[in-house]
């Protein structure tokens, strides 16, 4: 039987899009000669539809639309993912379709309700061994802990979460012997190097279960925060029949292969493991298809961005230089431009020059004859997606001016300079006033640092409004931890990329992208001492003086909320590492990390929404959840 997984880029509630990708994969496969379609799990709604799958419209509006999909499939089997729901409850199923009738919905039985998941408030674990009905317009069709049967080959369900448990209670234990196949259509998100924990999952369940294995995930930045990687695997009896590129820019991304089940295949003697992990080149592709994918899907024209020449900037500049370049090798020039929406289709956007069709391009504006320097056809791209602002201060360096300048120009970003210090005294001068006396660096220091980043907003808000942008938001992960940030100041912000990415992995991608990726203009960057540059340049100000060393503060907050340890334990563990502190100092840093922690919780509820990217991150709406009033592990810091 040629049996085929599809990767979709579906968004929430939007079913002409969602119905326009499902029909798709089922022509491709048709034309293919696929008999048996598995596609991923809920991709008829979307995944992310958060409390709508506990309204009563939303699933009965998806079991219609599930109608639409009948027709589509005469001559091929299809599994659609979508909910269904029963007088007070909702359940996550997989419709079986076949020559344009539902052959019934497989109940997913485990719900994942950790990390990035909470599916136990929207869904009801399927009983296993149980089976009940689904009625539509006179149609009744089973719905449960079924197998189904096509050409002969009988196949079973585990739907996502299903396959993560223990095998002595995941559905497949119970499947053994009773399948020839058993389909898996997933909603697995994307987090660096998790792709080959799935990869064992998938290859030492087809060999302990004595089957073939098909694996079908989501695709793209569905909903905002959470990346699907797209991944579709096919094994049998441990040995991998298919696998494909992850991180796919397609909307819809089709693998098939060919399975003889009438010919038993021995079990693999070993699982043949996966390359290590490129995390660099994993987190370059899922931040590039994340930023074209909330582009495209919030309607917007472009991103703006604060360039201040610093380590997080230039990472967020470079990401939108990434999406272009990816983007366009994957899609092609005009598929991109189409895809991505920012283009109006009777604009020339590039103009070719140079004779003999030479590579040298330029970037013309609506007005004729007006024109910017000369732009390769992936800089002329982003010139038009990116533009760029350095807004400067009396305690701005000329190091970070030249950092974020060349690096605008080298990608071809539009690129302003202005300069904040009236604004910021005019502010400083309304206080002094109303307090009658001076506010000085010794007494107000914390003040007089925020009003500089609060001055950067309401400009670069305003570039974006007038440009219809996304206002990109530069934090990282290291900072939200310890609330290193000016709330409505460096916060501000439509979209905050890199807010799941800690600060020492930002700094060594950075060095990365410069030698491997060819961000020649990455040298400056890279050669300067992470610094907000908010202090007189004379203080010589840097993010680590002002905090801890940055391994150490990533190393806390793992310990901390990760491996959930409390203080006590946090600095027992760093005892039994080699850190380079001796205790006093690594008591001083547990006290800070927790004090900084607790106090600014209320700022992490306020982040512009952020990408999933690490195995873990710290925005309350997605994976970490934490009072915003507390006592601030005020017993526990003292018993250190």
């Amino acid at each position: 039987m040629r049996i085929a997984g599809a990767a979709l880029n579906q968004i929430p509630i939007d079913w002409e899009n969602n119905l326009r990708n499902i029909q798709t994969a089922i022509e491709q496969a048709k034309a293919a000669g696929v008999q048996l379609l598995c596609l991923p799990e809920l991709c008829l709604t979307g995944y992310g539809c958060e409390d709508l799958f506990l309204s009563d419209w939303m699933p009965e509006a998806a079991l219609a639309h599930l109608q639409k999909v009948r027709e589509w499939t005469q001559g091929i089997c299809v599994v659609v993912g979508l909910p269904v729901r029963l007088p007070g409850r909702t359940y996550n199923t997989a419709a079986v379709l076949r020559d344009g009738q539902i052959l019934g919905f497989a109940a997913k039985q485990f719900l994942a309700n950790d990390g990035v998941h909470y599916e136990t408030r929207f869904f009801a674990p399927w009983v296993a061994g149980e089976t009940g009905t689904v009625s539509w317009e006179g149609e009744t069709w089973p719905l449960g802990d079924l197998i189904f049967e096509h050409e002969g080959v009988r196949f079973g369900f585990e739907i996502c979460e299903d396959a993560w448990r223990a095998d002595n209670v995941r559905p497949a234990c119970r499947l053994m012997g009773k399948v020839d196949l058993i389909v898996n259509p997933s909603a697995s998100h994307f987090a660096m190097s998790k792709t080959d924990v799935r990869y064992q999952l998938v290859m030492k369940a087809s060999r302990t279960f004595d089957c073939t294995y098909l694996y079908a995930n989501l695709l793209g930045n569905e909903a905002g925060r959470i990346i699907f990687d797209g991944e579709i695997l096919v094994a049998r009896n441990g040995h991998l029949l298919k696998r494909n590129q992850l991180l796919s820019f397609k909307e819809v991304d089709l693998e098939w292969v060919d399975v003889d089940f009438t010919t038993p295949q021995e079990p693999a003697a070993e699982i043949v493991p996966l390359p290590e992990p490129d995390e660099y080149k994993e987190l370059n592709q899922a931040m590039s298809l994340a930023l074209f994918d909330y582009l495209r899907k919030a309607r917007s024209r472009g991103f703006v961005l604060s360039l201040s020449g610093g380590a997080d900037s230039s990472f967020c500049a470079v990401g939108v230089a990434e999406m272009v370049r990816l983007g366009v090798e994957e899609l092609g020039l005009q598929e991109f431009k189409r895809r991505s929406g920012c283009f109006e289709e009777t604009r020339k956007d590039v103009v070719q020059t140079g004779a003999g069709g030479a590579a040298e391009q330029v970037v013309q504006d609506e007005k004729p004859g007006t024109k910017y320097q000369a732009l390769s056809t992936n800089q002329a791209l982003v010139n038009q997606l990116l533009t760029c602002a350095y807004q400067g201060t009396v305690n701005s360096s000329d190091d970070t001016f030249t950092s974020a300048k060349e690096l605008a120009e080298s990608i071809g970003a539009r690129f302003h300079n202005w300069e904040i210090d009236k604004e910021v005294a005019g502010y400083v001068g309304k206080i002094q006033g109303a307090l009658g006396r001076e506010l000085t660096w010794q007494t107000d220091d914390l003040a007089l640092q925020n009003i500089q980043a609060r001055v950067r907003a309401p400009g670069i808000w305003m570039m974006a409004n007038v440009l219809n942008c996304l206002l990109i938001t530069t934090s990282n992960r290291s900072e939200a931890s310890v609330g290193y940030c000016t709330m409505d100041g460096d916060t501000a912000g439509s979209i905050s990329p890199i807010a799941g990415v800690d600060k020492d992995f930002v700094k060594k991608w950075l060095r990365w992208a410069e030698t491997e990726l060819g961000y020649a203009a990455l040298r400056h960057v890279n050669a300067l001492q992470p610094t907000a540059e908010l202090r007189p340049l004379a203080d010589k100000q840097t993010d680590e003086r002002d905090l801890m060393p940055y391994v150490l503060l990533n190393r806390i907050e793992r310990l901390a909320f990760y491996d959930r340890l409390s203080p006590s334990q946090v600095l027992a563990a760093l005892d039994g590492e080699a850190t380079g502190f001796d205790r006093e100092q690594l008591k001083a840093y547990v006290r800070r990390f927790y004090s900084l922690w607790s106090r600014n919780q209320w700022k992490r509820e306020r982040y512009a929404p952020s990408f999933h990217l690490d195995d873990y991150n710290v925005d309350p709406r997605s994976w970490l959840r934490f009072p915003i009033l507390s006592g601030g592990f005020s017993e526990e810091l003292a018993g250190l």
